[in-house]
């Protein structure tokens, strides 16, 4: 974003809760002051290719910044979050702090940290099924009748092993504090090119998470799945999974684009975030 004009800025946010849309109002003012605003959307599914801008301003949580990761496409602009949710990993900026972001980033005063995506495609007998962008996580969920389900894991065209569990989950370093840490997986720097491999619950207690480089193409096949088994993409379902349907995950050449202001340390929102305490101390 050049600093010889102000950036040219979308606002997007959730328009179907009430409460966003308030905050879109409340907010506008403040950042039509440092910013051109040129147009916004309460609908995470409207196409941006026609609007010409510099940055995306997005008001909500965690869950809006996916979207509008989405959204962008293969598009990727900056995007600056300002957390309207809960825990703000991604929209950590409060929106009392945009009187003091905001000019800092008309100035020019601040990075674009760019993160890793991947593309999630799944064919059947060959022909294209599914296909999708992914900033957290694609997941291959057993699903109804939720019994031990069969997820052969091949890298590289090689088959790695066959793991008995719930699920599987192939995460990016954004999302290894998503789903994946939740589950058990470990987490990553945001700035690493690698990715995670994490069974749910397995059944063999040796089967522990997989960390690759994200240059390797992942494939994973289900050879006898139930009948709700399902292929999810950053939480969003892409559909069923039929007996040799073959999933395909490779790093993608769009790169999510994060807006990091001063003061927004990768440790520091880890720390604040997961409530680390540091160390334990006793009272005496």
């Amino acid at each position: 974003m050049a600093a010889n004009h102000p950036p040219r800025a979308i606002i997007l946010a959730d328009g179907t809760r009430a409460e966003l849309r308030s905050a879109v109002d409340r907010l506008r003012p403040t950042i039509e002051r440092y910013l051109t605003v040129v147009g916004h959307s309460l609908d995470f599914s409207e196409p941006l290719d026609s609007l010409d801008f510099d940055l995306a301003v997005v008001l909500g949580g965690d869950g809006s910044i996916l979207r509008a990761a989405h959204q962008l496409g293969t598009r990727q602009r900056p995007v600056l979050g300002v957390n309207l949710g809960r825990l703000g990993f991604l929209a950590a900026l409060q929106p009392e702090q945009l009187e003091q972001a905001l000019p800092e980033i008309a100035a020019g005063d601040h990075q674009v940290v760019e993160h890793l995506m991947i593309e999630c495609s799944a064919t059947r007998e060959g022909r294209p099924l599914y296909h999708s962008l992914g900033l957290n996580e694609a997941s291959v969920l057993a699903g109804p009748p939720f019994s031990m389900l069969d997820i052969e894991l091949y890298v590289d065209g090689d088959l790695v092993t066959t793991y008995s569990c719930d699920g599987l989950i192939v995460s990016t370093p954004v999302g290894s504090t998503a789903h994946c840490l939740s589950a058990g997986g470990p987490i990553l720097r945001n700035d690493l090119q690698a990715l995670v491999i994490l069974p749910i619950s397995p059944h063999t207690l040796t089967h522990r998470p997989v960390i690759d480089s994200a240059d390797r193409v992942i494939e994973l096949v289900v050879p006898d799945p139930h009948e709700g088994t399902s292929l999810v993409v950053d939480g969003r379902v892409l559909g069923r999974l039929r007996s040799g349907d073959r999933v395909r995950i490779v790093r993608s050449p769009a790169r999510f684009q994060m807006v990091a202001v001063r003061g927004q340390a990768y440790y520091r929102t880890l720390h604040d975030k997961l409530g680390w305490s540091g160390q334990l101390r006793l009272k005496k």
